[in-house]
């Protein structure tokens, strides 16, 4: 009795030890639970797969933009892609509370090149732009050295760089506005739309026309500016100017997108870039660009400002003689021609302004074209990791300008684009990329220097 007295107590006393371990046990992993780290959670590219339908998503995002075009075995660019995309995915499906606040005040003194020219089988039935044929030297005599033919997309692009959208549509309804918001990002406040009049388009090109007034919308949105860059369409005068600038006008005119300058003298007017002006003759201008021409539009309800392009030297004699209110240099080549060569730009605005002429220089990132002018190396500039873009923007600022222009956001065939990139290798092609930066490093470089060019235009004005 005494040896099962003895038992029975040892066995209350085990029950109640290992009771006590257990609880200890659970209170440790409570308070473990309650110290986890704070950035563990949604956004936290290791929970992922705690979220199957967001990594679903995910998935189907990405092979639809092509975002993840890394070099094979790049795992670092792999996971941080898919956390960008996961964020960016949670963030489109939460409701737009203070989203635009999150992004830099536009600035509408920064006017941005934009071309909606691309298209893609899903929204065109077929390959825009991407497809690019790869032009011919202009020297029959050695033409016969360099590769013919066109690109096939969607892996080879007319392109050195390799958009971090993949070959998109100018179409595409999320294309459109993810432009909208990187140009906004970038603290740039005006786009200067490429446009051709309804039913024409460049060479290799769709009339694109009826997309403006979705431009207009999603720029709206954005509480960004548009404006125009008439291209030099087939038989471009005086007289089909007068009639395209009214169909803008009459058409876009009234929308709260569409930009209008305020002038000196307080009134505010639209603005037009005119690219490659210096092939109409000065005579032909004056007709309706000066208040004596046959054309005039001048003190009609199209007036506007009208911006030439610059080139030659010679050129700024002849924008002051067909009525011009304004030159803009266009080319990210410093050095490629007397207009784009920044050290040049000071005598340029001396003359504009004892003319009482605008001046606006253009900036860019680098010029790359060998994917579609194969034998055009010598124009090529390298971006040096973004020191070519603000070296530009440091030579713009110290001319004072009151606009500065941007070639470009998406002039993808000539290397001036600013909008993301990523590193994309296929079969023998190697496309360029902004490493050691992120995809949006320009975007981030252009929005630092639209925040100088405020603080020194404050001083300016002193």
């Amino acid at each position: 009795i005494l040896n099962y007295d003895i038992m029975a107590r040892f066995r209350r006393r085990t029950c109640i030890i290992l009771l006590l371990f257990i609880l200890f046990i659970c209170s440790i992993m409570m308070a473990l639970k309650t110290l986890r780290p704070d950035r563990a959670g949604f956004g936290d590219p290791f929970g992922l797969g705690l979220l199957p339908e967001l990594q679903q998503r995910t998935v189907l995002l990405d092979s639809k933009q092509n975002s993840l075009n890394s070099v094979p075995g790049d795992a670092v660019t792999r996971v941080s892609n898919l956390h960008s995309i996961a964020v960016n995915t949670m963030k489109a499906s939460m409701p737009p509370v203070n989203k635009l606040e999150e992004l830099s005040s536009p600035n509408y003194n920064f006017h941005i090149f934009y071309y909606t020219w691309y298209g893609n089988p899903q929204f065109d039935g077929k390959y825009i732009h991407w497809n690019h044929p790869l032009l011919p030297h202009w020297d029959p005599k050695i033409a016969n050295n360099y590769p013919k033919g066109r690109h096939n997309p969607p892996e080879d692009i007319g392109a050195n760089f390799y958009p971090e959208l993949g070959s998109y549509s100018s179409k595409d309804p999320t294309v459109i506005e993810a432009h909208m918001k990187q140009m906004r990002s970038a603290s740039t406040g005006v786009i200067v739309l490429s446009w051709y009049p309804p039913g024409m388009a460049d060479e290799n090109g769709e009339p694109t026309d009826d997309l403006v007034p979705v431009i207009l919308d999603y720029a709206h949105k954005y509480s960004l500016k548009v404006t125009f860059h008439i291209e030099p369409y087939k038989d471009r005068d005086d007289r089909s100017m007068y009639h395209n600038v009214k169909y803008i006008i009459d058409k876009y005119g009234g929308h709260p997108a569409f930009y209008r300058h305020k002038t000196s003298t307080g009134r505010f007017l639209p603005m037009f870039y005119v690219y490659d002006s210096y092939v109409t003759i000065p005579e032909i201008w004056a007709n309706l660009l000066t208040v004596s021409g046959s054309q005039s539009i001048r003190n009609t309800p199209y007036d506007a400002l009208f911006i030439a392009l610059l080139v030659e030297e010679r050129h700024k004699h002849d924008i002051h003689r067909s009525g011009f209110d304004g030159m803009y240099t266009y080319f990210a080549t410093n050095g490629f021609s007397y207009g784009s060569s920044h050290h040049n730009w000071a005598s340029l605005k001396a003359f504009c302004d004892s003319n009482n002429l605008m001046f606006i220089p253009s900036v860019g990132p680098g010029y790359i074209d060998t994917g579609i002018r194969p034998w055009n190396n010598h124009n090529t500039r390298n971006r040096v990791n973004g020191k070519y873009y603000e070296t530009a923007f440091s030579a713009a600022l110290l001319v004072r300008p009151e606009i500065i222009s941007i070639t470009s956001f998406n002039e993808w065939h000539e290397g001036t684009q600013i909008e993301k990139a990523v590193p994309k290798r296929t079969g023998q092609v190697v496309y360029l990329d902004y490493k050691p930066h992120k995809p949006n490093v320009y975007l981030e470089l252009t929005q630092k220097w639209s925040e100088k060019y405020r603080k020194e235009q404050e001083q300016w004005l002193m």
